[in-house]
């Protein structure tokens, strides 16, 4: 018998399962429920893991993915089989691609049913195999705590991404012993003697070096550090495509997004730079804009990730370290280099760049209709020093990397792989997660509507995200390709949209119309209020024109 006498106790595998990731720090899990894995939902029912009941697989999937981009655990959804299975996968999609630790359970049809075409059967291995980093099964009851261990340590170790468990309904109800799996410990790597000679001599043999940061696999403590040490010796460092943060936007070492639509000084910077260090990331298609930039192998490229098959690269590999960020940087630390006045130039450079392109627009409203631009000014200026945005796919996304003053890692949560849909669910999450920061989402009004009904999850769980809907009545993405590719002939794009103010507040938050740029100040400073002292979810409809672009 184990000490604290786990193994006389017998509970229900599904009621296992769920005190398996309590163990494992799980704080809330995210569920559309489904009769399918009705115990473990009553084990939820008595357990320190909060539920957030959601509206939509898509929604609760997000918000565990969004979730799993915040903290150093994995975020955990939880839905039902067949449709409510097809519904969560736009989820692993994301996480598949932004390397997200995400666990998926999905309630199974019984283990007897199966091959016989039962009620909302399908085959977990063929629908998520090439989507997920492992798709397991419990098939017998007794494994349950082993599988959710297995699961969680599948989608932190390595490159992160999303593991899929199937729960088969009669499984989870079999009794057996309470006693819980061990955390697997998750290797780091580090940096070798080699890596670290390799390093250092290239970069005192660099006249431009420039450090590239990326990835959900930081902690606050390692991202801190890594500025401090960019600052110290007079480096820059430029943002994967929505990755801004982790090098604080007033930090002097750092220069700028790197990703689709980024300005043209940084797009300069891959070609110009004489070394390249990604760091939690690798130089893939959005950063090299389609596998164009960067492609001469006679550059320099050092690339520092804990996935040694390096997926996803484009272009040139001088050396691999394999390590996680926080590690790297901890034997970074120990690198104490002579600052060259290259250096100091080529970061004053760029830096002062950055500068000009963040310069926020006036935030005196003027004449006509409600401008971003003018929304962007007045809200950066009410923002702490902690804010938050999250935001999802389209053209205005561009007013949160141009101006939202990030400072610090996992103050700009998104989906990197284009997904729509997204910014509601994540600020959902966000805001339950730091519930005395400030969220913001920026949506456009193509994609609100993909996941706008999470905000009944908002008011029911108390969270408090700005929602603001930049409403130019269209696909602008798709419009700018549109315009492009077949000029003068718009199709397929346009849209005619419904009041969203009323629709939050139909949801139980506030919500506000603004028309006309004067509007905008006072539309603002009501939705803070509504956040600050009613303690509700505030949402800002933005009727903006068709065809102005952050940059």
């Amino acid at each position: 018998m184990s000490e604290n006498g786990q193994a006389q106790m017998r509970k229900s595998a599904g009621h296992v399962i769920v005190d398996t990731l309590a163990a494992h720090g799980v704080e809330r899990t995210y569920v559309v429920p489904g009769e399918s894995y009705l115990d473990v939902l009553d084990g939820l029912h008595n357990s320190p893991i909060e539920t957030i009941v959601c509206r939509h697989e898509g929604g609760a999937t997000y918000m565990a993915e969004a979730d799993g981009k915040l903290h150093q655990r994995p975020g955990v959804a939880m839905v039902t089989r067949g449709p409510g299975a097809a519904n969560a996968h736009v989820g692993l999609h994301t996480a598949w691609q932004d390397s997200t630790p995400l666990v998926l359970f999905v309630g199974l049809i019984p283990f007897e049913h199966r091959e016989k075409e039962a009620f909302q059967e399908f085959d977990p291995k063929a629908w998520f195999g090439t989507g997920a980093k492992r798709v397991m099964i419990l098939d017998h009851a007794e494994r349950a705590s082993e599988i959710v261990a297995e699961a969680m340590f599948a989608a932190m170790s390595g490159r992160p991404g999303p593991v899929v468990v199937g729960l088969p309904e009669d499984i989870i109800r079999h009794e057996i012993s309470a006693e819980l799996h061990p955390e697997i410990p998750v290797a780091t790597g580090g940096m070798t003697v080699t890596d670290w000679k390799a390093l250092n001599s290239a970069l005192q043999e660099a006249e431009k070096p420039l450090f590239v940061f990326g990835g959900n696999d930081w902690s606050h403590e390692g991202a801190a550090d890594f500025t401090r040490w960019l600052e110290e010796h007079d480096l820059p460092a430029a943002a994967e495509w929505r990755c801004e943060g982790t090098v604080p936007f007033s930090s002097p070492s750092y220069v700028g997004p790197i990703g689709y639509g980024r300005p043209k000084p940084t797009y300069d910077l891959l070609e110009e730079t004489d070394l390249l260090v990604f760091v939690g990331t690798v130089p893939g298609d959005v950063i090299t804009d389609g596998f164009n930039v960067r492609q001469n192998w006679e550059k320099k490229n050092f690339i520092v990730t804990i996935d040694p098959a390096l997926r996803g690269r484009s272009g040139p590999v001088s050396h691999q370290i394999v390590a996680k960020p926080d590690v790297f940087v901890r034997d970074l630390l120990l690198m104490d280099l002579p600052v060259k006045d290259s250096w100091k130039e080529w970061t004053s450079r760029m830096r002062g760049e950055q500068e000009k392109f963040a310069q926020l627009p006036p935030a005196a409203p003027s004449e006509g209709q409600a401008k971003m631009a003018t929304m962007m000014a007045n809200l950066v200026q009410s923002l702490p020093e902690d804010a938050m945005v999250t935001f999802g796919a389209g053209e205005h996304t561009n007013w949160a990397h141009r101006y939202f003053p990030t400072n610090g890692y996992a103050s700009m949560i998104s989906a990197r792989n284009g997904s729509m849909g997204y910014s509601v669910p994540s600020a959902v999450a966000a805001s339950l997660s730091y519930p005395g920061r400030r969220v913001v989402t920026i949506a456009g009004d193509g994609e609100f509507l993909m996941n706008g009904q999470e905000l009944a999850t908002a008011a029911q769980y108390g969270a408090t995200p700005l929602v603001i809907i930049m409403d130019n009545q269209q696909y602008g993405t798709i419009r700018t390709h549109q315009e492009r590719q077949y000029p003068e002939r718009v199709s397929g794009t346009q849209l005619a949209n419904p009041d969203f103010a009323l629709m939050a507040q139909a949801f139980g938050g506030f919500g506000v119309r603004v028309e006309q740029d004067a509007e905008v100040p006072a539309a603002l400073e009501a939705a803070l209020k509504a956040i600050d002292e009613d303690k509700k979810f505030a949402l800002i409809h933005l009727i903006v024109e068709q065809g102005v672009k952050a940059y």
